[in-house]
């Protein structure tokens, strides 16, 4: 049987590890195989899961293999922990990324994607794998489980804070979104981690339609067990919430969500009253510190010729080929080759002959017309 697979999105700093970790745990104890992921360029989910032991990451060890030109086996780099009082050990893998500045984050988690699955990750005797992601960053790559259908099921992590909220709501949409296109993975809920009691989160949820699956107080023992690399559901309060979770997801207790987050005022709304007015427009003269008798035309940069440009660029881009189209525009959205042809159920080599094709026309329609 194939593995369960489920993605838990989450702004960074929130406890979405936390979370993560202590789901694979209550799985593990529950004589589950479990396969924690973690993706995220930090590569520092399973730190705690291994006792504060850091993984070799997908990105590292694919490059040193590469420079040598060997290949990656399933040994370098899933790693097991044995723990004396699990009836299952804990597998864990970090997929990484560049280092700060040196590269794209997202580009690492779809390479890493691509290196699991020519490993056969989707068939190995698995029960669950949890992939810990990154919710706070637009870029496709961060997507990736949601625009390939390689999670089954989404959890939201949040705290009660506005900026948490907005990453979940993000996420929100971006599966929706997916889910229009043929994606099928499905929202399970959200989670609230140090949960003040506020409500917030709960207000939010109510309002998007999202189911909240668990919440979990401030607990100054569970963060000590965590920053001592090892499990808060060691305190009694804080197992019973993460069993109680783990028992719903695996008797299929819950009910997907059909939520599609809330758009920009609705969700900012939430949070107090909000003008209708629009923003005031700094002037060339203020920034400058002109005088007003020293002003002169506000400096534009070319700005006409840029609008005309870009519209000119959407024109030829209409008259392209519906296919070509497609292909030209998934680009643009920074798709990969790979996605695109597992999207549109097409070889690579196609979608590439269309990227081509569709740049050559473009070139030609923009130039000659």
């Amino acid at each position: 049987m194939a593995a369960r697979t489920i993605a838990i999105y989450g702004k960074g700093g929130i406890g979405k590890s936390f979370t993560t970790t202590n789901l694979s745990a209550t799985f593990a104890l529950m004589n589950k195989r479990v396969l924690q992921l973690g993706c995220d360029p930090k590569h520092d989910s399973t730190t705690s899961l291994f006792g504060g032991i850091p993984l070799p990451t997908v990105t590292d060890l694919f490059a040193e293999k590469n420079a040598l030109n060997q290949q990656v086996a399933i040994s370098d780099i899933v790693f097991r922990r044995d723990i004396a009082d699990f009836p299952q050990p804990i597998y864990g893998i970090e997929l990484g990324g560049p280092q700060v500045g040196r590269g794209c984050g997202g580009r690492g988690i779809i390479s890493g994607f691509d290196v699991l699955e020519k490993l056969g990750i989707f068939n190995w005797d698995i029960d669950i794998i949890l992939m810990d992601f990154l919710g706070d960053v637009v870029c496709g790559g961060f997507a990736t489980p949601l625009a390939r259908s390689l999670s089954e099921e989404v959890i939201l992590v949040t705290n009660n804070d506005r900026q948490s909220i907005f990453t979940a709501n993000n996420i929100c949409q971006a599966n929706n979104y997916f889910r229009t296109i043929g994606g099928e993975s499905r929202l399970l809920g959200l989670i609230i981690n140090r949960d003040d009691g506020s409500g917030i989160a709960e207000k939010y949820a109510e309002a998007a339609g999202i189911t909240v699956l668990m919440k979990v107080p401030y607990n100054a023992e569970a963060r000590d067990k965590d920053d001592s690399f090892d499990f808060a559901i060691r305190l009694p309060e804080i197992r019973d919430k993460f069993q109680t979770l783990a028992r719903d997801i695996i008797d299929n207790k819950i009910t997907p969500c059909e939520a599609g987050g809330l758009d920009f005022m609705r969700f900012i709304r939430l949070f107090g009253d909000v003008s209708d007015d629009a923003p005031q427009p700094a002037t060339a003269d203020e920034l400058f510190g002109r005088k007003k008798s020293d002003s002169t035309d506000e400096p534009v940069i070319g700005s006409s010729l840029l609008d005309n440009d870009h519209l000119k660029m959407k024109r030829c881009i209409e008259k392209l080929d519906a296919e070509e189209r497609e292909v030209y525009l998934m680009v643009e959205q920074e798709r990969s080759i790979s996605d695109i042809a597992e999207l549109t159920h097409r070889e690579e080599s196609a979608v590439r002959e269309l990227l081509s094709s569709a740049r050559t026309q473009l070139k030609r329609l923009f130039f000659e017309n």
